[in-house]
C-alpha cells in the first residue's frame, strides 16, 4: 500500500494530546476540571518530548534515514513535531493565562500580584522564604569557563544576573534550583477563598538574600526536558537490575530535547542559557506566563471549591459479588467480569488476599508492569511468602518511568521469600495475568485473573479497564503454560484459548479479520469492532482495508495513535472524558457467533514485536453479554467522542437527528449504580439476634 494510507504516528499522538486541550479550553466544563486538563496536557507533552523526540533525535543524530508506515525521516518528523509543538504549548498557556487563571481570580481562588500584597501577607511571604526555602537552595555560580551544567531534568530553575554593588561594574551570573521538594503554591492569607503566589515569585522577590553585596539585575524562570529514550544493552547486561539502576542514571545526563524559557527573559540571557546547557535554537520553546502547568494540579482536587469541581462519581461494588461470600465460591460458580472505575477493583483485591491467606492455595503467580506505591496487592504476596506459599511474581524492571520503583519492590519481595523474576530477555513483558493454584476435593484447580490494566488500586480508580476471573480449565492450562515460558526454558505451545504476543497475537488477530472478509464475499453479515488506545501496525491496518474493501463494517474506538485512515465502511472515534480510555475490547461478528477478547496489547509493532502480552477470550456467555454492551455503548457515544477525519484531523462526535444523547462514561456509571441499588432494593431485611450466655462478673 501507499504511504499516503497511514498517517505518522507522532502526529496522530499530538492530535489526541489536542483532543485533552480542547477539553481545558471547553467553557462548560468547570474550572477546575480545565485546569486538571491543563495539567495533563502538559505532563502528556513532557513524556511526549523525552520519549518520542528524544528517540527521533538518537536516530537523525546516527544518521539513519528509515522512514516511517507514513513516509517521513526521523529529520522530516522533528521538524513537523516542533512547528505543531510550538503552537500546542502557545495555546497551552494562552487558556491558562487568559481564560482559566482570571476565571479563577473571580471564584475565589487568586493568583496574586508580587509587587501588591497586603503588609500581614508580605510577612509571610517573607517568613515562609526564610524558614522553607532558603534553607533548601543552593546557588550555583556561573564563571564564563564553566562547562555545560548537569541540570536536573523537569525541573524549574531560575537564572539570576547580578550586578557588584562596589567595585567594577560586571555583570555575573547564577543558576537557583527550584527543587521539587518545594510547594510550587505557596498559599497565603486572604480574608476569603484561597490567594497564592508561586514559587518563583517568592524566589524572585527575595533572590538578593543569596548574594549579599550583589544588586539583582534580572532573572528568568528556565525547565530543561531532556532525553529519556534509552535501553539496557541486554546481551551486555548480565545482571538486569544493575544495567536498569545505570539507565535510570544516564537519563540525568541526557540530551536538551526541550529548553522552555520565560518569555520576558533578555536575549543576553537566552543566550547564555543555550550554552550552559546546551541546547540548539529549534529546542527553544518561549512561555508566556507560568511554566511547567502540570505543578497546579494539586489546585483541582483542593478542599472546598465544590462549585469548580464535576460532580464526584465514586466507584461501584459490582452487583453480582457477594460481600461475604469468598470469592473463590463465587468464581466457581461463574466467571466474573468487571469494568473499572465504574465497578470497584476491592474485588480482585480482595480475591489476592484471600488467597494469601488461604490454607488450600499453594502457589500464587503474578506479572507486575506498574503498581501503586502503597500497593496493598504486593503485601497481600509478601505475607503469602511468609506463610509458606509458593509465589512468583515477575516484574518488569523496563517499565518506563517507573523502573526506580519497580527495582524497589523487586528487593522488598526477595527479602520476604518471593521468587523475583527480573523480566525476560529481550522483551517487555506487559501481560496482566494472574494465577493461583488451590486444593479442593475435586483436585487442584487454577484461578485466572486476565486484565487489560495494571495491578495499581490508584489507577484502577482513574482508568477504564476490564478485569476477568475465571476457573475455565482451559484458559487455567494456559496460564500455567504461560508462567512456565517466563519462568523457564520451556518453549511455548500452541495454547488452548490464549493467543501471546510476539509469537501468535498478531497471527489470530489477521486470521480473525480473514474469516471476515471471506464471509463478506458470500455476501453474509461481517464485521469488526475494536477499542483500544493505539492503532499502528501496517500488517493489521492493511488487513483491516482489505476487509473494508470486502464489505467489512469497521468501527474502531482508539483513545490515541491511529495511523489508519477511515474510509469506506471504517469508522473511527475517540474519547476523551473524565476518565482515561484503556480497555481493549475486541468483537468480530464471526459468523453469527460473536467472538469477544479483551487485551493487554495495542496494535503496534512494540506491544506485537517487543513485548510478551496476551489476547484473551471471553468463553462465559453472561460476560460476552456485559462486554459487548459495554462497547456498543462506547461506539454510541456523541458527547465526549471525537469522530476521525481523512486528513487526520477530528471532529466532535454529534447526534444524527432522531439520535439519543450519548454520554457512555456517564452512562456506565449510572448502569454500575442503578444495578447496584437494585440488588438492594430485592434483598430482603433480615434480623438476626446475638445468642449467647450473660456471665456474672464477680
Amino acid at each position: 500500500m501507499s504511504k499516503r494510507d497511514f498517517f505518522n504516528r507522532e502526529m496522530s499522538w499530538l492530535g489526541f494530546n489536542q483532543r485533552v486541550l480542547e477539553e481545558a479550553k471547553s467553557p462548560a466544563s468547570p474550572l477546575l476540571e480545565r485546569l486538571k486538563f491543563l495539567a495533563i496536557t502538559a505532563s502528556n507533552l513532557d513524556e511526549f518530548f523525552m520519549v518520542r523526540v528524544g528517540g527521533l533525535e538518537m536516530a537523525r543524530q546516527a544518521g539513519r534515514r528509515k522512514k516511517d508506515i507514513a513516509g517521513l525521516t526521523p529529520i522530516m518528523q522533528l521538524k513537523t513535531i516542533r512547528k505543531r509543538t510550538q503552537r500546542m504549548m502557545a495555546e497551552l498557556h494562552r487558556c491558562f493565562y487568559r481564560d482559566v487563571e482570571p476565571a479563577l481570580n473571580q471564584s475565589g481562588i487568586v493568583h496574586l500580584n508580587p509587587d501588591s500584597l497586603t503588609h500581614d501577607q508580605e510577612r509571610e511571604a517573607e517568613y515562609y522564604f526564610q524558614q522553607e526555602v532558603l534553607p533548601i537552595i543552593t546557588p550555583v555560580g556561573i564563571r564564563s569557563d564553566d562547562q555545560p551544567l548537569n541540570l536536573e531534568n523537569l525541573a524549574l530553575h531560575m537564572l539570576v544576573a547580578l550586578e557588584p554593588l562596589k567595585g567594577k561594574k560586571s555583570v555575573v551570573h547564577a543558576i537557583l534550583p527550584l527543587h521539587h521538594s518545594l510547594n510550587r503554591i505557596v498559599k497565603l492569607s486572604s480574608d476569603e477563598g484561597i490567594s497564592y503566589l508561586l514559587l518563583e515569585e517568592v524566589v524572585q522577590k527575595h533572590c538578593h538574600a543569596w548574594f549579599p553585596g550583589f544588586r539583582v539585575v534580572e532573572s528568568g524562570s528556565f525547565r530543561i526536558t531532556r532525553n529519556a529514550n534509552f535501553a539496557v544493552a541486554e546481551e551486555e547486561a548480565p545482571d538486569l537490575l544493575a544495567g536498569m539502576e545505570e539507565i535510570l542514571e544516564e537519563r540525568k545526563v541526557g540530551s536538551c530535547v526541550r529548553l522552555e524559557l520565560d518569555a520576558s527573559m533578555s536575549a543576553s540571557l537566552q543566550h547564555l542559557l543555550l550554552k550552559l546547557i546546551p541546547a540548539a535554537e529549534e529546542t527553544v520553546y518561549l512561555i508566556k506566563g507560568p511554566l511547567n502547568l502540570k505543578d497546579l494540579m494539586p489546585m483541582a482536587f483542593m478542599e472546598g471549591f465544590d462549585e469548580l469541581k464535576i460532580e464526584p462519581w465514586s466507584p461501584q461494588q459490582p452487583a453480582d459479588i457477594v460481600p461475604n461470600q469468598p470469592m473463590f465460591e463465587q468464581i466457581k460458580m461463574s466467571d466474573r467480569l468487571f469494568y473499572h472505575p465504574y465497578e470497584s477493583f476491592d474485588p480482585v483485591l480482595r480475591w489476592v488476599e484471600e488467597a494469601a491467606a488461604d490454607s488450600n492455595v499453594l502457589s500464587i503467580k503474578m506479572v507486575l508492569y506498574r503498581t501503586s506505591s502503597d500497593s496493598a496487592i504486593v503485601q497481600a504476596l509478601k505475607r503469602a511468602a511468609l506463610t509458606g506459599k509458593q509465589v512468583t511474581v515477575l516484574i518488569e524492571l523496563k517499565a518506563r518511568f517507573d523502573e526506580a520503583q519497580n527495582i524497589e519492590w523487586a528487593r522488598e519481595m526477595q527479602l520476604s521469600g518471593i521468587q523475583v523474576i527480573h523480566g525476560v530477555r529481550g522483551y517487555k513483558t506487559h501481560a496482566k495475568i494472574t494465577l493461583v493454584v488451590r486444593r479442593e476435593e475435586t483436585g487442584i484447580v487454577r484461578y485466572c485473573h486476565y486484565g487489560t490494566g495494571n495491578y495499581n488500586e490508584s489507577t484502577a480508580k482513574l482508568y477504564g479497564d476490564i478485569s476477568y476471573l475465571t476457573c475455565h480449565a482451559g484458559l487455567g492450562e494456559d496460564a500455567s503454560m504461560f508462567f512456565n515460558v517466563l519462568c523457564g526454558y520451556a518453549q511455548p505451545e500452541r495454547m488452548n484459548h490464549l493467543s501471546i504476543a510476539p509469537l501468535t497475537l498478531r497471527e489470530r488477530i489477521l486470521e480473525l479479520i480473514e474469516f471476515e472478509i471471506s464471509r463478506a464475499k458470500e455476501g453474509k453479515k461481517a464485521s469488526v469492532y475494536v477499542k483500544m488506545n493505539s492503532l499502528v501496525d501496517q500488517a493489521i491496518s492493511e488487513a483491516l482495508y482489505r476487509a473494508d474493501r470486502a464489505g467489512v463494517k469497521i468501527v474502531l474506538n482508539i483513545r490515541g495513535i491511529c495511523c489508519l485512515k477511515p474510509r469506506g465502511n471504517i469508522r473511527v472515534t475517540s474519547i476523551v472524558d473524565r476518565y482515561l480510555e484503556h480497555a481493549r475490547i475486541i468483537q468480530f461478528y464471526h459468523g453469527g457467533k460473536p467472538q469477544l477478547y479483551i487485551s493487554s496489547a495495542d496494535w503496534m509493532p512494540r506491544n506485537l514485536d517487543r513485548r510478551l502480552e496476551l489476547l484473551v477470550p471471553i468463553i462465559d456467555a453472561e460476560c460476552q453479554a456485559k462486554l459487548r454492551k459495554y462497547l456498543e455503548i462506547h461506539m454510541q457515544d456523541n458527547q465526549r467522542a471525537w469522530l476521525l477525519q481523512s486528513d487526520g484531523s477530528y471532529r466532535r462526535a454529534l447526534p444524527t437527528k432522531g439520535a439519543r444523547k450519548m454520554r457512555s462514561q456517564a452512562w456506565l456509571q449510572k448502569q454500575m449504580q442503578d444495578l447496584l441499588d437494585q440488588k438492594r432494593k430485592d434483598k430482603p431485611t433480615r434480623f438476626e439476634p446475638h445468642l449467647g450466655d450473660i456471665k456474672n462478673e464477680a
